[in-house]
């Protein structure tokens, strides 16, 4: 995330296929934010944590930025992302509230 710098980049083999997630849960501190990448699918009892990114509050807030660049020239090609229920600003929730990551099971 440089600011107009052009950076080089080489990706390893086994980074380049990438993992595929469906859930990301974002935690913070005053000094970094966490994202958890995890993927959960039908007939697995728990979603299974595949990545965590650790980062400053600015990089957090430049991806943030980032991803609400790409989003935008996403749609203004290929139409707007239906998300269901309407446009939610957020979509954060607790684990412990889903039914299975209560402090029951």
């Amino acid at each position: 995330m440089a600011d107009n710098k052009e950076i080089s980049l080489e990706i390893k083999p086994e980074i380049a296929k990438g993992n595929y997630s469906n859930l990301a849960i974002i935690t913070h501190s005053h000094s970094e934010f966490i994202i958890d990448f995890a993927t959960m699918l039908p007939g697995l009892p728990k979603p299974e944590i595949s990545n965590r990114l650790v980062m400053t509050p600015e990089h957090a807030k430049r991806l943030l930025n980032a991803l609400m660049d790409n989003v935008t020239k996403y749609e203004s090609q290929f139409g707007l992302i239906d998300i269901g229920g309407g446009q939610q600003q957020g979509g954060t929730f607790n684990l412990g509230d889903l039914p299975q990551f209560g402090k029951n099971n």
